[in-house]
């Protein structure tokens, strides 16, 4: 496969609506598989470079490489009596036991499973918007009732706003993506807290870190030590983004034994073989990783946001690894232009519609970045 299917993605894109999506997930489709293929709008140049589906720029570390060659030769085989052993290291790596997680194909099926345990039509999924939509769409086209709150002047989450409308609709489930999905925003830690220390009766609080690992700022903090206090707060992480296992699809949800009980018949089945041997690989590095990955992409961060800064040109000041810039123009617009210039950023979102988000590639993408947006801001 080449250019990533370009011709493909036109096609896909030109019939995308936002109810297919949710259609789409709810039939399965990865967060990934949207991100690369349904939002291109048209076809791409040979020489593209792709900063639209927030992967890291670089691919999984060599001992998950070497861990998978090792034992593709064996994927002729199920291994169902190695998985409880893989879900107890997984669940060691964070201080938990294995009956504290849940394991899936990424974020999108932990999601899928918190949306049909938690909610339904009577009982409301709540969550700030804009965000990441998987989770909210899922459960408007499941018929659940979905609670929308605005963000802030900051582009914020209100946590008082999100408790009260829980405590008004007698429970519920509340969602926070940290940092958030596309502003790259971060709900700090002593907001996190009040909101963990107010939650009405019968409401869960899914945070979801699929970024958490590239935030810097100081008052930021992982939802992780609410779990281990056993509140009633559901953790998602996902291996897809620092550890650019994206196409493994690898990831998993902390709670609660009681609350992943509940989580675990809406699972699948069991993850590939091969991916959780390179989940155990990249885990036996330690945090050395994540701290090395962080700061390289928080380096090509810092220099994006320095040159936007001596353009004058206004963006959301971010906590993960894109950054929603303000063009004056509608996103779409921007997005097929760049796209004919080989420049691939991501799906407009129409509540910020005329800001753009563009994921943090390497040094040389990020330079053909700067390049092709002078263009199409001067053209």
């Amino acid at each position: 496969m080449s250019n990533r299917s370009a011709s493909h993605d036109s096609e896909f894109a030109s019939s995308f609506t936002r109810r297919g999506f949710a259609a789409m997930i709810a039939a399965g489709l990865t967060e990934a598989a949207f991100a690369q293929r349904a939002a291109v709008p048209g076809e791409a140049p040979p020489d593209t470079v792709w900063l639209n589906g927030n992967e890291f720029p670089e691919g999984p570390p060599k001992a998950s490489i070497e861990a998978m060659a090792r034992c593709m030769a064996e994927a002729n085989r199920y291994h169902y009596q190695e998985f409880p052993a893989f879900y107890s290291t997984l669940a060691a790596s964070e201080g938990l036991k294995a009956e504290q997680i849940l394991v899936g194909a990424g974020s999108s099926e932990i999601l899928h499973a918190a949306v049909d345990a938690f909610t339904s039509p009577a009982i409301p999924f709540i969550t700030p918007w804009p965000t990441y939509e998987a989770a909210p769409e899922l459960a408007a086209f499941a018929g659940h009732r979905v609670i929308k709150t605005p963000l802030s002047s900051a582009h914020g989450f209100d946590v008082h706003r999100l408790a009260v409308e829980a405590a008004a609709a007698g429970g519920g489930l509340i969602y926070l993506c940290n940092p958030n999905n596309p502003t790259s925003t971060v709900t700090t830690q002593d907001e996190m807290a009040w909101l963990v220390a107010n939650l009405p009766r019968n409401t869960y609080l899914l945070v979801d870190e699929a970024y958490l690992h590239y935030a810097t700022a100081p008052e930021v903090a992982s939802a992780m030590p609410y779990v281990r206090e056993g509140r009633n707060v559901i953790v998602s992480r996902t291996f897809s983004k620092i550890y650019a296992m994206a196409g493994l699809r690898a990831g998993y949800a902390a709670a609660k034994p009681e609350l992943i009980a509940r989580m675990a018949p809406y699972r699948n089945n069991v993850i590939s073989y091969i991916s959780a041997r390179a989940v155990l690989a990249a885990l036996d590095l330690g945090p050395k990783l994540i701290e090395e990955r962080r700061a390289k992409i928080g380096r090509t961060r810092s220099e994006v946001c320095s040159w936007l800064d001596s353009q004058g040109i206004v963006y959301i000041p971010p906590q993960a690894n894109f950054v929603m810039i303000e063009t004056g123009q509608e996103a779409a617009e921007v997005q097929a232009k760049m796209l004919a210039k080989g420049v691939a950023i991501g799906r407009p979102f129409p509540a910020l519609r005329t800001m753009i988000r563009v994921s943090i590639g390497t040094d040389a993408e990020m330079m053909k970045f700067r390049r092709v947006l002078s263009e199409v801001r001067t053209a």
